[in-house]
C-alpha cells in the first residue's frame, strides 16, 4: 500500500539526493576547475622565471654546455619543484632538467607541433601535454627565451615548465572523499530525522484509522491521544474526538429513543390487546364492555398522537416540513388555543391570567407552527397545574421581540431535570406520575419548531411555579 509514511519518506530522500548529487556536481566542477587555474597560473609563473633566467645566462653567454648553466637551472627547478626543458626555435631539446637532475636523454628529441604552433600564435603555452618525452599527460607551460641585443630582440628557443598532474588528482580525492564522507553522514542523519517526523505525522492518523474502524463496530469510547499537540495534527485529533463525542452521545440519544418508544408504545399496546382479548373471550363482564371499550379508544388515540408527532418530528428534522415566515397576530393565536382548551381548563377548576395587549402584536413566523407550540406548552400547564390555582399566560413586545409566557404552579422541576425537558422521550418524575395521556415529544417539538424559525424558548422553576418563554421576531 502505498502510505502516507512512504510517500512522505521517499518525496524526502529523493529532494535530500537530488539537492546533494547537484551539490557534488558544483562541488568537484567547481574545485576541480579552481585547482587547475591555480596550478596553470602556478606553472605560468614557474615557466616566466625560468625563461628569463635562461635569457640572462645566455646574455652573458653562459651557453649550455657550461657547468654554470647547467647548475643554475637545475638550482632553478628544484627550487620551483618542476621539470625544466630548454629547446630550439625548431623544438629540438637542448636542455632538460628531470626532478632536479640534468637529464641528457631527452636532448635531440623534439617538441610536439602542436604545442609549437600554439607557442608561434600566442606567444606562450599552457596545456596537457607529454611532450614526446613523458609516459603521460602533464602539466605543461613554455615562455619563449628572448635576448635583446643592440636594441634588437632575438629569439632563442623555448623555454618549458611542466608538473606532474598527480598531486592535483590526489588533492581533489582528498577534498571528494571528504566530501563524500561528510554527505554520507548528513543523509544518514536526515533519512533517520525524516524517518522519525514521518511516522510521528502518521501515528496520530493511523490511530483515527483504526478508531474511526473499531467505531463501526459498536466501540464508541475510543479517543486520540494526541490532542494536546499544538499543531495541526493535534487540532485534527481535538476535531476528531470531539466528533467521537458527539457521535458517542449521538448513539446513546438514539438507543435511549429506541428504548422510550418500544415502552411507549408498548404499553398502550398491551392495554388494547389485553382488554380486547378479554372482551372476545368473555372474560370481561358484557356490562363492563363499554368502560373497556373505552380504555380501548383512549389508548389509541394515545398512539395516534404519538405516531403523529413522531412523524412531525421527523418532518422538521429532515427538512421536509418547511416551516414559512409570514406576518400575523400573536395575540389571536393565543386567544384561539384558550379558547380550544377551555373544556381542559374547566374541568381541572383552573383559572386564566392574560395579560395579552389590546392592540395586535404582529410577528413573523409559521402561524400553524407556531399555534402547535402555543398548543402544547398551554397543554403541559393544565396537566402539571394543582387543581384551583392560576395559569398565567403573557405576550410582551421588547427590544424588537416579542416576549410570549406560559406559567403554571404545580411541582417544582428539579433542578437536575431542567437541561433535558427539551429532549424527545424524556419525562420528568413528576411527569411520569401524574401524565397518563403524554407521549414525551411535546416540549421536544417545541424546541425544534423554535429552533427552525432561529427563535429561542427559556424555562424556569421555583417554589412550585413553572413557567415557559419563547421569542418571535416583531414585524414592525
Amino acid at each position: 500500500m502505498n502510505t502516507l509514511f512512504k510517500r512522505h519518506f521517499m518525496l524526502t530522500a529523493g529532494m535530500i539526493l537530488l539537492s546533494f548529487a547537484l551539490l557534488a556536481v558544483a562541488f568537484v566542477s567547481l574545485s576541480y576547475q579552481y585547482s587547475v587555474r591555480q596550478q596553470r597560473e602556478n606553472l605560468d609563473e614557474k615557466a616566466s622565471y625560468v625563461g628569463a633566467l635562461a635569457g640572462q645566462l645566455m646574455y652573458r653567454n653562459l651557453l649550455i654546455e657550461n657547468e654554470n648553466f647547467e647548475n643554475y637551472l637545475a638550482a632553478a627547478a628544484r627550487l620551483i619543484d618542476s621539470d625544466v626543458l630548454l629547446c630550439q626555435a625548431d623544438g629540438v631539446i637542448l636542455f632538460a632538467c628531470d626532478e632536479g637532475e640534468v637529464n641528457w636523454d631527452w636532448k635531440g628529441r623534439a617538441i610536439p607541433a602542436s604545442v609549437l604552433e600554439q607557442m608561434s600564435s600566442s606567444g606562450f603555452y599552457t596545456g596537457m601535454s607529454d611532450l614526446n618525452i613523458y609516459s603521460g599527460r602533464r602539466f605543461v607551460s613554455g615562455v619563449p627565451i628572448s635576448i635583446t641585443i643592440g636594441g634588437t630582440v632575438y629569439l632563442y628557443g623555448y623555454a618549458f615548465v611542466s608538473s606532474s598532474a598527480e598531486n592535483l588528482t590526489e588533492m581533489w580525492r582528498v577534498f571528494a572523499t571528504i566530501f563524500f564522507f561528510t554527505a554520507v553522514v548528513v543523509l544518514c542523519v536526515a533519512f533517520i530525522s525524516s524517518s522519525l517526523f514521518s511516522l510521528q505525522q502518521t501515528k496520530p492518523l493511523k490511530d483515527m484509522t483504526d478508531i474511526v474502524r473499531r467505531f463501526g463496530m459498536g466501540e464508541y469510547d475510543l479517543r486520540v491521544n494526541d490532542c494536546k499537540r499544538n499543531d495541526e495534527v493535534g487540532e485534527l485529533a481535538r476535531a476528531f474526538n470531539a466528533m467521537a463525542e458527539s457521535i458517542a452521545s449521538s448513539e446513546q440519544r438514539r438507543s435511549e429513543f429506541v428504548a422510550n418508544i418500544s415502552h411507549e408504545l408498548k404499553t398502550p399496546m398491551t392495554t388494547i390487546a389485553g382488554f380486547a382479548d378479554g372482551i372476545l373471550d368473555g372474560t370481561i363482564p358484557p356490562e363492563r364492555e363499554r368502560e373497556y371499550l373505552q380504555t380501548i379508544s383512549d389508548e389509541t388515540r394515545r398512539l395516534a398522537r404519538l405516531v403523529r408527532r413522531m412523524l412531525d418530528m421527523s418532518k422538521l428534522q429532515s427538512g421536509e416540513l418547511v416551516l414559512s415566515q409570514t406576518e400575523f397576530d400573536i395575540n389571536e393565536v393565543m386567544a384561539q388555543v384558550l379558547i380550544s382548551l377551555e373544556g381542559k381548563i374547566n374541568s381541572r377548576g383552573l383559572d386564566v391570567d392574560a395579560r395579552i395587549p389590546d392592540s395586535a402584536t404582529m410577528v413573523w413566523g409559521d402561524p400553524d407552527a407556531v399555534t402547535q407550540v402555543c398548543y402544547n406548552l398551554l397543554d403541559n400547564a393544565i396537566k402539571f397545574s394543582t387543581p384551583g390555582t392560576v395559569i398565567g399566560v403573557a405576550i410582551t413586545p421588547r427590544a424588537g421581540k416579542a416576549f410570549v409566557s406560559v406559567r403554571d404552579t404545580g411541582e417544582t422541576i428539579p433542578a437536575e431535570e431542567l437541561p433535558f425537558i427539551f429532549d424527545r422521550l424524556h419525562k420528568s418524575d413528576r411527569s411520569r406520575s401524574l401524565d397518563k395521556e403524554g407521549v414525551g415529544l411535546g416540549l421536544y417539538l417545541v424546541k425544534t419548531i423554535l429552533n427552525n424559525l432561529k427563535e429561542t424558548i427559556t424555562v424556569h422553576s421555583e417554589d412550585g411555579v413553572t413557567e415557559f418563554v419563547f421569542t418571535l421576531t416583531l414585524s414592525c
